[in-house]
């Protein structure tokens, strides 16, 4: 892909001040620790880190905008901080950082939100007890077409494709007349099996009646090769976090259909993972991780920062993209096509805001569902009792309380009620919270799992539900 010359992108007046709006909730706490003089501040970093057992770290990381916090708290040195000597190594796949961090050749990394879970329960690899104590963001991803696709979309639903957020009813017409004229199905790509792009992308086709597993073809790409697909016609479409949607935008290859957050809005999606084992050797050595991804995640949520963020992320050791694009969602706009004017969307990235810190039970909880609902697990298990052994708040609630900022009393936590902000009372303070609505008007209660997973009309589920049922009442 050539990095050719792309304009600049700037949010008009009225929508950045929405956007800094929206980033009214990082914590006065964290305000508060900024007015601390250097010199103090200093003395009590290097107090904190005399009892680690372990200083020097590799985390992987892909490249993906979502990959901020990591590298944000190890280029503005809030690692540091903390006493620890950081690497940050750029892999290949999923598929490596899972790997890696299995055999300790990573002491962490940036991990999809459903990698702990598979990487504990055997989906897909080998078992190893994986966990996480820290939410690295909300939202981030979208799914993307080829213009021939999308062509042939508008031509079998002009209605639908006018409305936003898009469905997939235009693509299951498109489907229906491929399958009449005996045409093969068409090809789409998702990162890995257990990625929340996966998950999203199986849950908007399915809203439309669309049985992704009989209906298309999924294959595995890893973010950046994405592009270069598209572009050669090896798939139609994707679902794949930034800056790789724009970045078909902007090179004109592609039509962005509709990002996660207007899928589920301030959905969670990457997570910091570790081993169990290497989190018992060295429990203060995780916990000064954790505290310095908190910060980092605060300040790279601050708008006046977004831009060096920006900066910092777009290097070719990281994400390896233009600024140009990666700048787009990362400031708070969104564009559909090449063709048309960027839109607000203030919350497309959030990496401190709304607890979007906080590992929720009633997350993890949520990825063992769809696991069941498309047949990647089909062992009766207690999914709260396993969401606990994986999601770690416990953990996060240590740090969170020595850094002396607001954090959530409560593990659990409904979703797709709240269609505006509303703040969150379980917790040490109030926390300001954002929407949590589907698209197709779900609501996801974590106290009725089976009943949830049962209400889904498109569903490949092979678990014995009588069973799960039992150990879930």
């Amino acid at each position: 892909m050539s990095d050719h010359e792309e304009q600049k992108i700037v949010l008009p007046s009225s929508e950045r001040r929405d956007f800094i709006k929206k980033a009214a909730g990082v914590s006065a706490a964290a305000a508060l620790m900024n007015m601390v003089p250097a010199g103090v501040r200093s003395s009590a970093w290097a107090a904190g880190s005399e009892g680690l057992e372990k200083t020097d770290l590799s985390f992987g990381i892909i490249p993906l905008t979502d990959c901020a916090p990591i590298v944000v708290a190890h280029e503005k040195g809030f690692f540091k901080k903390y006493g620890l000597n950081t690497m940050v190594s750029k892999e290949a796949s999923w598929a490596n950082i899972r790997d890696k961090v299995s055999i300790g050749a990573l002491d962490g990394a940036h991990m999809l939100a459903g990698m702990p879970i598979a990487a504990t329960l055997g989906v897909g690899a080998t078992p190893k007890d994986t966990i996480t104590a820290f939410s690295m963001d909300l939202n981030g991803n979208g799914i993307t077409v080829s213009n021939e696709l999308y062509e042939r979309m508008v031509e079998a639903d002009p209605t639908a494709m006018k409305a936003r957020p898009t469905t997939a009813i235009a693509l299951k017409k498109v489907i229906d007349a491929d399958k009449k004229a005996g045409k093969p199905p068409m090809t789409f790509a998702m990162v890995f099996p257990v990625s929340t792009h996966n998950y999203e992308l199986r849950y908007w086709m399915a809203s439309a009646g669309i049985n992704p597993d009989k209906d298309v073809r999924l294959i595995v790409i890893p973010p950046p090769q994405m592009v270069a697909n598209l572009q050669s016609k090896n798939i139609v479409g994707y679902c794949v976090g930034e800056p790789w949607n724009q970045r078909a935008v902007e090179m004109g290859i592609g039509h962005a259909l509709v990002t996660d957050y207007e899928i589920w809005k301030n959905n969670p999606e990457k997570v910091f993972g570790v081993n169990l084992e290497w989190a018992e050797k060295y429990p203060n050595t995780h916990k000064a991780v954790i505290k310095a991804l908190i910060e980092a995640g605060a300040w790279a949520d601050k708008p006046e920062n977004r831009k060096e963020v920006v900066k910092i992320i777009s290097a070719k050791s990281y994400v390896n993209a233009p600024e140009a694009v990666v700048d787009n969602s990362m400031t708070g706009t969104w564009r559909y096509s090449n063709k048309e004017t960027p839109q607000p969307m203030a919350d497309f990235n959030v990496f401190y805001r709304y607890a979007a810190t906080f590992p929720w039970l009633s997350h993890a909880a949520w990825y063992i569902t769809q696991m069941y609902r498309w047949g990647q697990l089909d062992t009766p298990l207690d999914i709260r009792k396993t969401a606990a052994k994986i999601y770690r708040p416990d953990l996060y609630r240590e740090a969170a309380r020595e850094l002396g900022i607001a954090y959530p009393t409560a593990d659990w936590k409904t979703e797709g009620a709240n269609k505006g902000p509303w703040t969150l009372k379980q917790a040490t303070a109030p926390i300001p919270m954002g929407p949590d609505t589907f698209f197709d008007g779900m609501k996801y209660d974590p106290k009725k799992l089976v009943d949830y997973l049962k209400s889904f009309k498109v569903s490949n589920a092979t678990v014995d539900m009588a069973k799960l049922a039992k150990l879930n009442a």
